[in-house]
């Protein structure tokens, strides 16, 4: 193929995915901040989480605007109770941080634990846990997930790729309805 002809499929598929309106260019940064996709679609609503069917969907009113598979913490069923049980919260949260150094690549949180999951553990003396997150399966091209699905301490995760659409979609505050 001539130089021209590669110019031009190349010019081709650019017009094509900036014709898609969804995401961009990884956006310049500074220092060993990594570069972040950009997001240029309807604003993601709210994210409902089926634990049972290992699926996430990002919505914006009642439109699927992506969805994903994820694996969940290494004791999938049930919801989490206490700190370092492995399991996954269920219940309603918010996204209330972002985390563009997680040794998991990108991650964003949730606002894990709410009033009524600190009295739930309160009442048997423990802890709720904390630090509940979307984030991907390694840092730098190293994995550091394991093989099987279910591996992590109760958080969802997703590819690197993904972790990163998720990343440039979500904003603080948007509700995360995780069910069982």
């Amino acid at each position: 193929m001539s130089n021209f002809s590669r110019r031009q499929a190349s010019l081709a598929l650019l017009a094509l995915l900036a014709a898609c309106g969804k995401f961009g260019p990884p956006q310049p940064t500074r220092g060993a901040t990594p570069q972040f996709k950009r997001y240029s679609g309807p604003p993601v609503t709210q994210v409902v989480v089926n634990k049972a069917d290992r699926r996430m969907f990002l919505l914006n009113g009642q439109t699927v605007l992506r969805s994903y598979d994820f694996g969940l913490g290494n004791q999938p069923v049930g919801p989490k109770q206490f700190e370092g049980d492995g399991k996954t919260p269920e219940g309603l949260y918010y996204v209330d941080r972002f985390n563009p150094r997680s040794r998991y690549h990108l991650s964003v949180g949730i606002s894990y634990p709410n009033e009524l999951d600190k009295a739930y553990a309160a009442q048997f003396g423990r802890s709720a846990g904390s630090d509940i997150m979307f984030h991907g399966r390694g840092q730098e091209g190293k994995v550091l997930a394991p093989k099987k699905r279910d591996w992590t301490a109760g958080c969802l995760a997703l590819t690197d790729q993904e972790i990163e659409d998720v990343y440039a979609m979500l904003q603080p505050g948007v509700p995360v309805m995780i069910y069982p």
